[in-house]
């Protein structure tokens, strides 16, 4: 089991129990949320037994587009995320409950989806996702759908209204069922009129316009920046305290900018782009699990000068260990939700894998710093702690690899 772990759930549907294994992180962690199980039983008619290419958006851990395969055997069902560690889990849930015909991959929004014309799309929609994204969730499929396709969500009762505001309003939208509860509401519904053309195949910053909050212009330590900042992530307006105190430690005027600078989470961008701009590495590479920040902050740093070529991303829960044995610099922003074990599992490796002299720059509240460095004493790592800031409940630490 890997430090993400949390448990493992039961989802009964279509006439099989499903065993799904759940990271902390990832929506509805306790068990298999309501939204879920409800939109499932509206689905499970023989009405909807034809319907036989589903994609699932925003899968999660799987269980509405798991539970869907399960109930119908020969249905083909993609699943994706902009999470890594939720297509992890999903993939590894369709594995371990034998469910064939299962395709699970990452995607923003409807942007990388691979395949169209399909009979059912569905969706628990995020409630968080911010207003222009959650019509983009409700109205984007248009164009994946079959003839006699269907699109199916649910919403938790606060979205009740929105979203009816959103489909009602669309004239090609036609509402054929609803199902409102004490908090939640399922609608499917169709699209009238000839079929939408398909999207054209995903580009490396396809799906971003619609994420687009505001454009913020922010200058630290003689170093200025602009950023196009994204509904869904943090620090749309300003720096936290974190990432002002990990600037302050990196950017220092003078000496060689690095060959290769790995930033851990980088969000909208901030880090990368100040590290530009303060002095060009040769090259920056940027690791999150989620596609979103990735995106974004490769677009700012693109729009900040950074050529293309000196502009890597990785997709991924964890940093690929050959970009770790290339850094001279590693930024990690730590999450402030992962659990203290997987953290701690990420700053070990993190130090465990930069070649000698390297320095490891570790952002976050202070209580996960002080936590980290514990972590890497009990581990015994050639380490030495070269500087540490704090400030309002914040932490920033400078680690170099003996």
């Amino acid at each position: 089991m890997g430090p993400h772990f949390k448990k493992t759930v039961t989802l009964d549907h279509g006439g099989r129990r499903l065993e799904l294994r759940v990271a902390q992180e990832l929506f509805s962690s306790h068990e298999v949320d309501v939204g879920t199980r409800l939109l499932l039983r509206t689905l499970a008619g023989p009405e909807h037994a034809w319907r036989r290419l589903v994609l699932d958006l925003g899968c999660g851990y799987g269980p509405l587009g798991l539970g869907l395969a399960a109930a119908v055997a020969d249905r083909v069902v993609h699943l994706v995320d902009r999470d890594a560690l939720a297509v992890e889990y999903s993939r590894e849930n369709a594995a371990a409950n034998r469910l064939d015909g299962v395709q699970v991959y990452p995607s923003l929004g409807y942007a990388d989806v691979r395949a169209s014309g399909f009979d059912l799309v569905v969706s628990n929609i995020p409630a968080k996702a911010g207003p222009p994204v959650i019509r983009e969730l409700l109205l984007g499929a248009a164009g994946l759908l079959a003839p006699g396709g269907l699109v199916a969500v649910v919403v938790i009762a606060p979205l009740r209204e929105p979203v009816t505001a959103i489909l009602e309003g669309s004239p090609q939208v036609e509402v054929v069922f609803r199902r409102a509860t004490a908090g939640y509401a399922v609608f499917h519904y169709r699209f009238r009129g000839p079929p939408a053309a398909p999207p054209a195949p995903a580009g490396p910053g396809d799906g971003l316009a619609v994420y687009e909050r505001q454009q913020v212009s922010i200058g630290h330590g003689g170093v200025a920046v602009r950023l196009r900042t994204a509904w869904g992530l943090p620090e749309f307006d300003s720096l936290g305290f974190a990432t002002r105190l990990v600037a302050d430690a990196v950017l220092r005027p003078g000496g060689r900018p690095p060959e290769t600078v790995l930033v851990l989470h980088p969000g909208q961008g901030w880090l990368p782009c100040l590290l530009w701009a303060a002095g060009p590495p040769g090259r920056l590479r940027l690791v999150d699990r989620d596609l979103l920040a990735l995106r974004v902050s490769r677009a700012n740093l693109l729009a900040n000068g950074c050529p293309p070529e000196r502009a890597q991303v990785g997709h991924r829960v964890e940093p690929d260990r050959a970009w770790l044995q290339e850094a001279e610099l590693v930024v990690a922003m730590l999450r402030p939700k992962e659990p203290p074990e997987a953290t701690a599992a990420t700053v070990r490796r993190l130090v465990a894998e930069v070649p000698g002299g390297a320095r490891v720059v570790l952002g976050a509240g202070s209580t996960a710093i002080t936590r980290s460095l514990a972590a890497l004493d009990a581990a015994k790592l050639p380490f030495r702690v070269v500087d540490r800031r704090r400030a309002k409940g914040s932490s920033a630490v400078v680690l170099q690899r003996r």
